[in-house]
């Protein structure tokens, strides 16, 4: 017995607006990075899900892809939230709407 693909959708747009209310909410760059990385997880659902559904292996092949941009992103993110830090010593989103101004 297999699961219905949406059970999938469901569980991604779960995952996916946990990650949305998670960029929007926090204040801490480090979970802003945390919850980029629950978006990019649930289209990697999606991808499998609809890949095993209908047969074919071209959404296995591009979770590799996502997921090396997610690690990408994560070492970068990670460099800039330490050069940030070293520099004006908080990883908090509020103070860094004044460096925009």
């Amino acid at each position: 017995m297999s699961v219905p693909l949406e059970h999938y959708i469901s569980l991604a747009l779960l995952v996916f607006s946990i990650g949305v209310v998670g960029v929007l909410i926090r204040r801490d760059l480090i979970m802003v990075l945390m919850a980029i990385e629950l978006m990019l997880n649930a289209v990697n659902i999606i991808f499998v899900a609809v890949s095993q559904a209908y047969g074919g292996g071209d959404g296995q092949i591009m979770v590799f892809f996502v997921m090396t941009v997610a690690a990408c992103e994560a070492a970068v993110g990670l460099a800039m939230v330490i050069a940030i830090y070293r520099r004006y010593g908080t990883i908090k989103t509020d103070f860094l709407r004044i460096l925009r101004g």
